[in-house]
């Protein structure tokens, strides 16, 4: 192994590599023989979403070599799949370094290989992206981003002709024509063609469908002064989530403007992620200083949504990903339902890790829930298997990822942002918020407490210790949860058992009704555990729950 990434590291020191990397490698060789392995001892893999790494020089980093011999891996793909059709593809990017380099090369190896570019002319968000695609007649979408996050990360999402990120049998087939590609003296990147540069039309028309899923556009009108403080975290939600909110009706909405800069190192947070309560520390404080009882951010590319609200106290209160999609499952299957759009033939989507409540729900309206694998390329698969036949009403994620309507096929956070604001001026019809419509959900379906344990395991060693965990788990499973006896463990690398695609995630259930899903992140070395438990005694077993597993 030691003379196998040497070798590797040495390749790099070629002419077909600019000087900047040559330096970057020549340093790493000369001063730190444990980052030279870190960098070169595999190389960066190309999974079912795409690429995600730390950036740098190495056959393990993201750069633009990895970024061009994976565009060609795709693109051939692309050639054989749809061979004799003319083939487009739409590309955006999101405020990281090296985005727009990124999305750049990644557009001239397409262009080389013949594929029409469409290339957004700024920073867009993941969601507009997943929109362009259809709007466009594309075969596939690349989004430059590594979402949430650190700045130390960029990343290569793949999106196929339906707008959704791509899925079997397209990503594995992907996988194998990338990992055909060993050098640069198989990519094609010196075409002459330039990119279909796309902007301001596909805002509008990306916008205009945004606007066409209003329920309570009367109580807007009657309440449009509510007021919210927004956060872009840096990144592509800055210009359309207040555009969105400002065409809805609004227009006491407040930007955290030291925030609105577009900047790749993301200076005033330590993550970019608006899970964190550091992240929203800055929305929370402009809420307070305006007297906004709404908070919202957004991550790097705009697919997530942090939500704070004013609490009983006049304090301002952050909520999880899944009481946000509860309070949005449940306003909009009562709007559904009081304007007489239920027929029956309606469905919501949520993954295996997301809260029960929305179950519950689902079930006081009779409508179709469907359970899916964690992450939203599941969710957008049912809404394409159903098209024309059924209607997708809205589905999310506990990690703060929702959507509504069938024009996006991910997560969507000026979706979401504009159904909570919505929302809001629809409660204050009748002098409630967003506060008291949650204690009124968990008074109808009970009190419903879920949390998320992750550990992280950095570089090789990490992702070994990971594996490791996951055997150990299926081959001892824990015998209680907080006390209560294990009564039923789902494996869902057993398919025929589960009816979805085989995944590296267990699942337990105790006696008294908690659960806990024990599943390696499929973006970042950790491993997570989501637990939940319901009941008035839900927070202190959801505490044990996590004492529990963290030993691990």
């Amino acid at each position: 192994m030691a003379t196998d990434y040497l070798e590797r590291a040495k390749v790099w020191l070629g002419e077909e590599f600019d000087e900047e990397t040559r330096k970057e490698v020549t340093a790493m060789l000369e001063g730190d023989p444990k980052q030279v392995e870190d960098a070169f001892y595999r190389t960066l893999e190309f999974g079912t979403g795409g690429l995600r790494g730390v950036m740098g020089a190495g056959t393990n980093r993201m750069n633009r070599y990895t970024v061009c011999m994976a565009t060609q891996g795709l693109a051939n793909y692309l050639k054989k799949n749809f061979e004799g059709e003319q083939i487009s593809v739409v590309i955006s990017f999101d405020s990281r370094n090296n985005s727009r380099k990124f999305a750049e090369v990644t557009s001239q190896v397409l262009m080389a290989n013949g594929i029409k570019v469409f290339l957004f002319d700024d920073i867009r968000p993941t969601p507009e992206l997943s929109f362009a695609i259809r709007h466009l007649g594309c075969k596939s979408g690349i989004m430059i981003t590594a979402s949430h996050n650190p700045k130390e990360y960029n990343g290569y999402k793949v999106f196929w002709e339906d707008g959704g990120q791509i899925i079997a049998p397209h990503d594995t087939a992907i996988i194998d024509e990338v990992n055909k590609i060993e050098s640069m003296s198989q990519v094609l990147c010196d075409g002459i063609a330039k990119a279909t540069l796309i902007g301001k039309e596909v805002d509008d028309a990306f916008l205009g469908s945004v606007l066409s899923l209003l329920l309570s556009p009367e109580s807007i009108a009657r309440h449009k002064d509510i007021g919210i403080a927004y956060t872009p975290l840096h990144g592509t939600g800055v210009n359309l989530v207040p555009e969105a909110l400002r065409r809805l009706g609004f227009n006491n909405v407040h930007r955290v403007e030291a925030q609105a800069v577009s900047d790749g190192n993301f200076p005033t947070v330590v993550s970019p992620n608006p899970e964190e309560p550091t992240a929203m520390k800055m929305v929370l404080e402009l809420a307070d200083e305006t007297g906004a009882d709404i908070a919202l951010g957004t991550d790097p590319d705009a697919d997530r949504v942090g939500l704070a609200i004013r609490g009983k106290d006049g304090r301002m209160m952050l909520l999880t990903g899944n009481q946000t999609a509860s309070i949005l499952v449940s306003y909009m299957l009562e709007r559904w339902n009081a304007l007489g759009k239920l027929s029956g033939k309606e469905y919501v989507v949520k993954t295996i890790v997301t809260t029960e409540l929305i179950r519950a729900i689902c079930d006081k309206y009779g409508v179709k829930l469907y359970d899916v694998l964690t992450g939203f390329k599941y969710i957008a698969d049912i809404v394409h298997r159903n098209e024309g036949k059924s209607v997708f009403i809205g589905g999310g994620e506990e990690s703060n990822g929702f959507n509504a309507g069938e024009f996006v096929r991910d997560k969507d956070s000026i979706v979401t942002c504009s159904l909570i604001c919505e929302c809001a001026a629809w409660l204050a019809d009748s002098g409630r918020t967003l506060y008291d419509y949650l204690q009124e959900i968990y008074s109808e379906y009970g009190y419903f407490r879920e949390r998320l344990l992750s550990v992280t395991k950095k570089g090789k060693d990490g992702i070994a210790q990971i594996q490791q965990m996951m055997v150990d788990f299926r081959s001892n499973p824990p015998k209680e949860l907080a006390g209560s006896p294990v009564v039923k463990v789902i494996d869902y690398k057993c398919p025929e058992k589960t009816g979805l695609p085989s995944s590296n995630v267990l699942q337990f259930f105790s006696e008294d009704g908690c659960k806990v899903t024990v599943r390696p992140s499929g973006t970042e070395p950790k491993i997570k555990f989501y637990v939940a438990a319901r009941g008035c005694d839900a927070d202190s077993k959801s505490e044990a729950l996590i004492q529990q597993f963290n030993r691990f």
